[in-house]
């Protein structure tokens, strides 16, 4: 990679971490305006940096395009087909990260599995009519944490952070919030999303991949 590209990459990171900040800082202080505003540009501003770079494959610039539209339309009373974007996204993930050779622990697929039926078990109660679409919508969230622990220790905990992430949404869904709770969904999504991105650049070795 040429330095100017390097230089461009980096700038387009620093302002993609930067409106990452805005947002949860809006968030935390419920400015509505800035919120929404600082939403939107988030992953249009990580596709930005990576298409900066050479060695990140297509399909995960498809999943942030995806996640780019499931962030605006879930700002709108299309919430559904917000998820159903989202859901683009994680198949996109899983295409890319079940496409790479890696150490295919199934102590992790058990385990993410335990989890997600606890979490099901434990909302799914309160969850009402969502309780089917939220059901499928963390299994598709939790392959993808699965294929991409499988890939890599960057990737893997990118999986666990979006997973973290959908579940803290899926807690308010349920009508269990906390104070903070707003700000933790951002922060875990954000830095979920990068490292699932940077995660899978072509100079990732497999062998860097921890077992169990």
């Amino acid at each position: 990679m040429r330095l100017g590209e390097l230089a461009r990459g980096r700038r387009r990171l620093a302002a993609y971490w930067g409106a990452t900040v805005v947002q949860v800082a809006a968030v935390a202080f419920d400015i509505k305006v800035l919120k929404q505003a600082s939403k939107v540009t988030l992953m249009p501003l990580l596709l930005s940096w990576t298409r900066a770079q050479d060695d990140i494959p297509p399909l995960i610039q498809a999943a942030l395009l995806a996640s780019a539209a499931g962030d605006l339309l879930l700002e709108t009373d299309l919430q559904l087909a917000g998820i159903a974007a989202f859901a683009a996204a994680h198949a996109c993930y899983l295409a890319v990260y079940l496409s790479k050779p890696g150490e295919r622990s199934w102590r992790v697929l058990a385990a993410y599995g335990a989890l997600w039926a606890a979490l099901i078990a434990l909302l799914s109660r309160d969850l009402g009519s969502q309780r089917v679409p939220v059901a499928a919508y963390a299994l598709l969230l939790t392959a993808t944490a699965v294929a991409s622990k499988w890939h890599g220790p960057r990737s893997g905990l990118g999986g666990a952070l979006f997973l973290v992430s959908d579940a803290l949404i899926a807690m308010r869904l349920a009508g269990r919030d906390f104070p903070g709770r707003g700000a933790l969904v951002m922060s875990t999504y954000a830095t979920g999303q990068y490292l699932l991105a940077s995660g899978a650049r072509k100079r990732e070795h497999p062998s860097q991949s921890v077992h169990g």
